[in-house]
């Protein structure tokens, strides 16, 4: 029997959209207030699906425990109260929008999940404003 299981977690980080090369003002037009200099921050709510078989003798999809000490790991330990074109190797070259947040959190929750869950990373950085991301 397929399902999907989620486990929620959050993290505080700041970060500044631009792009470097351009000026600062080519930076506001595109980015706009995103784009200060002095970076700003957000309060960025996560839920992680993974979605697969229960396993007929523990009745589990997965012991929630196991995923929430890997969201932990992979994502909150790194990720909170950091700023993260600074302080996260994953954006030194890339810019992170919450697209590229999502995509970065999926590909290193994938590596530690079994390949026989199929993962989604719903990324929230704002109450209105989220990305879906499933592989």
């Amino acid at each position: 029997m397929s399902l999907t299981i989620y486990r929620k977690a959050h993290f505080n980080a700041a970060h500044r959209l631009y792009k470097e090369g351009w000026s600062d003002a080519r930076n506001f037009d595109v980015f706009g207030k995103c784009s200060n200099p002095n970076y700003h921050g957000h309060n960025y709510e996560l839920i992680v699906g993974l979605t697969g078989d229960i396993d007929p003798e523990t009745g589990y999809l997965i012991d929630l425990k196991v995923l929430k000490d890997i969201i932990k790991e992979e994502v909150e330990d790194p990720f909170d109260h950091k700023n993260l074109n600074v302080e996260v190797a994953e954006f030194h070259d890339l810019n992170p929008t919450v697209e590229n947040i999502a995509i970065v959190i999926w590909n290193k929750l994938r590596k530690r999940l079994d390949s026989k869950f199929e993962i989604s990373v719903k990324l929230y950085e704002t109450p209105r404003n989220y990305v879906v991301y499933t592989g």
